[in-house]
C-alpha cells in the first residue's frame, strides 16, 4: 500500500492492489416484516452500534425507507481488526443480500455509495473483483492476479486503522505510480508497516519468521494497515507445509487467489 497525501478531510489518498481470498465469513439472513433489524448470534465481542453489519442494514434500510427488517446471524473466522477487510466484506454482503431480499433494486452504484460511507473498503467487495485501487480506496480498476496461494498468519493482536493514519512513523510515497508497473513490482512497499511495529513489534516478529518459509515467490509482507502478515506461495503444498511451521501463539490459514467475489453470481 502506497500512502500518496493526505487529504483536506481528513482521509489519505493511496494506491494499493486488493487481492480477493477464497476465505470468508459466514452471514445468514432472515426477512422479518416489522422493520427490526437484529443480530441474533455471533460477533457478540463487537456492540451492534459498532458491528458494520448492522451498521449497513440500517444504512440500506433508511436509504430504501423499505418497512422489512432481519435477524442476522454472523459465524466469523477471518481474524477481526487484521486488515483483511473481513468487516468491510461482511458489510458489503449485508448491503447486496438485503437489497435482494427486500427487492429494492438499488444499482451496484448505489450500494457502494452507502458502503462508502460506512468505510472506504466496503466499496471493492461490493464490486466484488481484485482491484487496483486509488483515491480513498473508492477508484477501482478490476485486475486478473496470478492465481497463487497465500499463507496468512494473525499475532492476535489489533491496531486501528486510526492509530496507523495518525501515527508519526508512517511514511507516505508522493510520487503516483501506475497500474501495471506498480503490480510487477516484486516486493511493494507498505507505507504503513514501520507504524504498526512502532504500535506492535510482534508484526516484525511474524514477518521475520515467515522469510523462513520454503518456496516462497516473493518476501513476506503486511495486509493492508495491519496486522495480520502473509507470503505467497505457487503451491498450495507449500503453502500448508509452512502452515504447520506457524508458532502456535499465532493464527493462520492457507488461502487461494480469486478474481471475482462469489456475490457476483448472485447480485
Amino acid at each position: 500500500m502506497h500512502i500518496n497525501s493526505k487529504r483536506s478531510d481528513g482521509y489519505h489518498n493511496l494506491q494499493s492492489i486488493f487481492q480477493l481470498l477464497d476465505y470468508y465469513d459466514e452471514l445468514c439472513f432472515e426477512t422479518r416484516t416489522d422493520g427490526v433489524i437484529a443480530r441474533i448470534s455471533g460477533n457478540e465481542n463487537v456492540s451492534e452500534a459498532d458491528d458494520l453489519i448492522v451498521r449497513a442494514a440500517k444504512a440500506l434500510q433508511k436509504s430504501t425507507k423499505t418497512t422489512l427488517g432481519v435477524n442476522i446471524s454472523v459465524l466469523k473466522k477471518i481474524p477481526a481488526g487484521g486488515g483483511l477487510g473481513g468487516g468491510s466484506s461482511n458489510a458489503a454482503t449485508t448491503l447486496i443480500a438485503l437489497n435482494q431480499l427486500w427487492g429494492t433494486q438499488y444499482s451496484t452504484q448505489e450500494l457502494s455509495k452507502i458502503g462508502l460511507s460506512l468505510g472506504a473498503d466496503v466499496p471493492i467487495f461490493i464490486a466484488g473483483h481484485s482491484a487496483w485501487a486509488e483515491g480513498v480506496g473508492d477508484i477501482l480498476t478490476p485486475m486478473a492476479l496470478p492465481k497463487h496461494t497465500f499463507l496468512v498468519v494473525s499475532i492476535n493482536k489489533h491496531i486501528s486503522t486510526k492509530e496507523i493514519f495518525s501515527h508519526k512513523a508512517l511514511t507516505m510515497t508522493p510520487i503516483l505510480g501506475k497500474m501495471h508497473p506498480f503490480s510487477e513490482l516484486i516486493n511493494p512497499r507498505n507505507d504503513c508497516l514501520e507504524a504498526a511495529i512502532e504500535l506492535e513489534g510482534e508484526v516484525l516478529e511474524a514477518l521475520t519468521h515467515l522469510k523462513s518459509a520454503k518456496n516462497t515467490l516473493y518476501a513476506p509482507r503486511m495486509t493492508g494497515t495491519g496486522c495480520c502478515v502473509f507470503v505467497e506461495f505457487k503451491d498450495e503444498k507449500d503453502a500448508l507445509v509452512a502452515l504447520k511451521n506457524v508458532p502456535k501463539r499465532w493464527a493462520g490459514f492457507v488461502a487461494k487467489a480469486l478474481d471475482t467475489s462469489p456475490t457476483i453470481n448472485e447480485s
